[in-house]
Formats: structure tokens, sequence, C-alpha cells
């Protein structure tokens, strides 16, 4: 199983989709206990709701799963969110803070460097190339990090999580057009409920790659699960009638920040010529 999928467009969004793979490696997935092996944590047909929404875009897809090693953790292993549960770049819990491992198996330092090597670097490498590529061609490239979670998961957060969760580091990762088109787009989805960075701020993808300053633009986009699934838990199926009306709003999204990608590739060579 190769690390990552590239599915490349012409335009100039990139889709990121760190945590919709599920291949576990056979000596890992010996290790795990019942828990682990249930896969709970996956972003579950993320890839499948955001396919051919907008024509142009990328999609950069990673097909190993989050606890073969965290694809959108820092890989110096630094806490994303101080203070707060969270899982780390190797996980040995799950997201209800129970472990995934068989006692005494979960992984130590060396096999850690070793998945990131293997499996997070590679992805990373994918991600930074269609990045590269789509700021060349368009003078910017945004990034839009496609995430999805269980609507109630205590061990992480209290009550129940919004349907659309924009993350932007607190405005830091992207132009102030991107956060603002985003939000209204969500704001209007009829029906839907939704937060400009509550519990999740965009993960270290988004804080990595987001770089205003230089054309480089990232935006997360957190979804609850019961927004296109047919049930929060196995078989975790996805919902053709519930993702239909989802995936209206989601193309609005993702043309919204196509439309201004022309605006923004000015404003950053006015700024230049100011400088």
């Amino acid at each position: 199983m190769q690390p990552v999928d590239v599915f490349r467009g012409d335009g100039p969004v990139v889709l990121g989709v760190p945590h919709a793979g599920t291949f576990v490696p056979d000596d890992i997935k010996a290790r795990f206990n019942d828990t682990g092996l249930k896969l709970a944590d996956t972003d579950w047909h993320v890839d499948r709701l955001y396919s051919d929404l907008l024509p142009g875009a990328t999609m950069v897809k990673a097909n190993f799963h989050r606890y073969v090693i965290d694809a959108n953790r820092d890989p110096e292993g630094v806490s994303l969110y101080p203070g707060q549960n969270t899982t780390t770049l190797c996980p040995t819990t799950d997201f209800d803070g129970r472990p995934i491992y068989q006692s005494g198996m979960e992984p130590q330092t060396g096999e850690i460097e070793a998945r990131r090597l293997a499996w997070h670097a590679p992805y990373h490498a994918a991600l930074q190339a269609e990045m590269e590529r789509v700021r060349a061609k368009h003078g910017v490239a945004i990034l839009y990090d496609c995430h999805s979670i269980r609507s109630v998961v205590p061990f992480l957060f209290e009550g129940t999580l919004p349907d659309f969760n924009t993350g932007t580091n607190n405005g830091t990762t992207c132009a102030s057009a991107i956060e603002a088109a985003v939000v209204a787009c969500t704001q209007a989805a009829e029906g839907y409920t939704s937060i400009l960075n509550g519990r999740f701020k965009g993960g270290w993808t988004t804080r990595h790659y987001g770089r205003p300053a230089e054309g480089f633009h990232a935006i997360q986009m957190e979804l609850a699960q019961k927004t296109h699934l047919a049930t929060e838990d196995t078989p975790f199926a996805y919902d053709e009638a519930k993702a239909d009306r989802l995936r209206t709003h989601l193309k609005d999204i993702l043309s919204a920040l196509e439309n201004l990608a022309p605006s923004l590739f000015q404003n950053n060579t006015q700024g230049a010529n100011n400088d």
C-alpha cells in the first residue's frame, strides 16, 4: 500500500485528506486490541464526501490509518492543544481515552520514527509538492484540510459539536477574505450549526502550511459525522441523502475559495510591490 494518493487538478484549491485512510500494516494490526481494531476514529468517507465537488481541485489523500501515525500531528510530537485532551503522533488511545494496543505492545521511540519516515513524511512531501505546484500556476495556493469526527466525544470536548467547525488558528493561517467566505457559507447553511475557531482551530497541517504572506493559505473544516453518516458507530455507513444535502454547501464553500484566488494573488502582488 502506497502511503498517499494524489488526484491532481489545475485549480488553486488543494484538498488535504489525512484521516480517511484505513490501511494498517499487519505487524501493527496484530498488536491492536479490540478497541484498536474497530478503527472508530477514522474520518469516515471524507474523501467520498468531497470527491468531484470542484472540478479543478487537487486532492492529497493519506491511505494509512491515523492509528499508524497521525498525519495531522506535529512530527516532533508537540501538542496542538496544550492542557486539553488530545491524541499523540502515534496514538496509543482512541478519542474516548481507551487503549488501542494490547498491554505492553505500544510503539516506542525508534518505531515511531520509522513510521514517521514511512508514512507521515511521504504524505507531507506530496502535499508540499502540490501546494508549490499550485502556487506556481496561480500565484496562490489554498489548502482546505478535510476532517470529520463524531458529534459527541466527552474525552475531547463537552456537549455536542457544531456541524461545521472552521479553523484558521485564530485568523493566522489564511487571508481574512478566505475565513469570511467560509464562515458566510456555513452560517447560510439552513439547518446546520457552525463555529469559527472553537474546539478545533486547525491542526498541524493548517498551521504548518498556512503562510498567507507567501501566497500559501490554509483552512481546516472539521465536520460532525452526523451530517453525512447513517450512524456514528459501526458500520459508520455513508448516508447518501444526508451527504447529498451537505455536499451542496461544501460545493459552495470550495467554489467561493476558488473564486477568491485571483484577488488574493493581486493583493499579494500589490503588497510585495509596496514593500
